[in-house]
């Protein structure tokens, strides 16, 4: 259990609020750019008093992440992952401290795995049931894991440049897949649309503070890694060690602006006396941040059509991620560096054979930096190096699937316009319309168990494209139906207050909601007067039977009735 104060400091005007995962902006200035601030004394001697008690995860930080109850019940084992010491490249490179963060074991082989499991966790907290996200591959299928644990309603917007193995990965948990025929920086303008149209909240990447707060949890690791390099080390005594350089493959910056902030909370603390250099790594083809630093800019030009073939590192525009990341490089030393998409083929093939590492092209980025820094001078031999081994997913068969498993929505563009432009806004607005359009069938869960209504929520996502509706007490029920009659309702039976019987006895005697499709779910055995008045007014099912066919042809019957 964790229990504390997070307050949110708006990085433009300084204006400090307490935390809450719904609030996307600065109440005082409007600003989007928030962070996160915490009672750092207190963790400080938490730490220090109880961390070689707890298990080894990321959860084991809770006091310095934005989540009141730690771990969440959906955890599936993130964070915790090793730090393995380089056994051939390290002699190839004449780099005797080289390490390597095998992000792969996480649970969905990716470090985007951090990112989900906190901001999935703050969510659930807040009572969110739904969620947009825009992605070239990873950040979809981890979210698609713990919104599925979570029984949160997942909308993924994914580039058609995505493999079509990471779309199935995605599509597998039961996300509604989206394929956006457009650039990744287009498909997140369309995702942003969509949420903002449906009132749904959205992944903001940098600029949300869960998803920042659980990339931290790299530096607090690595620290507590690389300190354990010494038999004599202990929790208790200080400073830990910090390495010379941090590198990772880049696309939008949110990992290492999370890293970065985790080392400055250590350094901040007192646990390390040095922050690390930092090493970003982008692809030739998509590079907006390396090349505003080789130019001396604080700001990246966008890139509108990238060109590369390692689709998840393909995002044009890095925004206001490549300023802190330069102004951290500034102040802490560091560099960008771009390679081609050979470079990055090559290192893959590198890695296998020298380290046992099997690794997909965007982690195999961050290892050709590697090679092309030290071969330059930039990074010397004496210095102690961290690479991020971000992720390697396996294919999920195409017939498990079937078809109709993905939208299509195509970004339609002007005849004889530049295809390298951005489309104007109408075109992306017209494309989000093939969609935001379409009206779903809306079933009402009532049930006072909240646990049982996330159980029915998910079955439901599972089975259909549906608007869930939920409702604690049968006065909420009536209310909520007489207002905006649902298609279907799904009625528990034995409630405090008004129980089934009432609620559907008020039902059938109102014109407005009379003509609602039913169906009582009870654990409760019922006696044949019972069963007989209910089954005049609806469809009975026992609890426990969810995942029956029954149960799934009673809910697509009475729909087909209904429309």
């Amino acid at each position: 259990m964790s229990l504390h104060r997070i307050q949110s400091r708006c990085m433009d005007c300084g204006h400090t609020f307490d935390f809450h995962p719904l609030t996307a902006r600065c109440p005082q200035c409007g600003s989007e750019w928030l962070q996160a601030e915490y009672d750092y004394d207190l963790a400080r001697d938490r730490w220090l008093r109880h961390l070689a008690d707890r298990p080894f995860n990321l959860w084991r930080y809770h006091e310095l992440l934005p989540v009141q109850h730690a771990p969440p019940p959906i955890d599936l084992g993130v964070g915790g992952t090793p730090l393995l010491a380089s056994v051939h490249l390290t002699q190839m490179l004449k780099l005797p401290h080289l390490y390597i963060k095998d992000e792969r074991q996480s649970p969905t082989s990716s470090f985007k795995d951090r990112q989900a499991a906190v901001t999935i966790a703050a969510l659930q907290e807040s009572g969110l049931t739904e969620m947009v996200v825009a992605s070239t591959g990873n950040v979809a299928i981890a979210y698609s894991a713990y919104a599925a644990r979570a029984g949160i309603k997942l909308w993924a917007f994914l580039t058609s440049l995505v493999p079509q193995e990471k779309m199935r990965e995605v599509a597998i948990y039961g996300t509604q897949v989206v394929k956006v025929t457009a650039s990744y920086d287009e498909a997140k303008q369309i995702a942003a649309e969509f949420a903002r149209q449906r009132g749904l909240y959205i992944d903001r990447g940098a600029r949300s503070i869960p998803t920042v707060e659980s990339m931290k949890t790299l530096a607090f690791e690595i620290s507590e890694q690389l300190t354990r390099q010494h038999p004599e080390a202990r929790y208790d005594s200080l400073p830990w060690r910090a390495p010379d350089w941090y590198l990772q493959a880049v696309s939008g910056g949110l990992g290492p602006i999370g890293v970065t902030k985790g080392f400055r909370e250590l350094y901040r603390m007192g646990f390390i006396d040095r922050l690390p250099k930092l090493g970003i790594v982008q692809a030739e083809g998509c590079s907006p941040m390396v090349q505003a630093w080789q130019q001396g800019k604080a700001q990246a030009d966008p890139i509108p059509r990238p060109r590369t073939h390692i689709t998840t590192l393909a995002t044009g525009n890095p925004g206001r991620s490549y300023t802190l990341l330069y102004e951290y490089v500034r102040e802490h030393g560091g560099t960008f560096v771009a390679v081609s998409d050979e470079e990055a083929f090559r290192a893959m093939h590198t890695l296998a054979k020298m380290e046992g590492l099997s690794m997909e092209p965007a982690a195999a980025v961050a290892f050709a930096g590697l090679i092309k820094l030290v071969r330059e001078g930039v990074i010397q031999p004496h210095e102690t190096v961290v690479v991020n081994c971000s992720g390697h997913t396996m294919p999920i068969e195409s017939h498990i699937l079937g078809e109709r498993w993905a939208r299509h929505v195509v970004v339609a563009r002007g005849a004889g316009s530049d295809s390298r432009a951005a489309p104007p806004q109408e075109g992306l607005l017209a494309a989000l319309s093939t969609i935001a359009t379409e009206r779903y069938p809306r079933i009402l869960i009532v049930d006072d168990h909240e646990p049982a209504r996330i159980l029915l929520r998910r079955i439901l996502q599972s089975l259909g494209d549906y608007t869930i509706l939920e409702a604690a007490d049968g006065y909420q029920a009536l209310e909520m139906a007489q207002q905006d009659p649902p298609d279907l309702i799904i009625l528990d039976l034995m409630m405090p207050g008004l129980d089934g019987f009432a609620v559907l006895d008020s039902l059938k005697s109102h014109p407005a909601t009379a003509h609602i499709p039913v169906i009582v779910v009870t654990a409760k055995s019922l006696t044949t007067e019972e069963q007989q008045r209910l089954r005049q007014m609806a469809r009975l099912m026992y609890k426990g039977e969810f995942l029956s066919d029954e149960f799934f042809a009673e809910i697509r019957e009475l729909l087909a009735r209904a429309r």
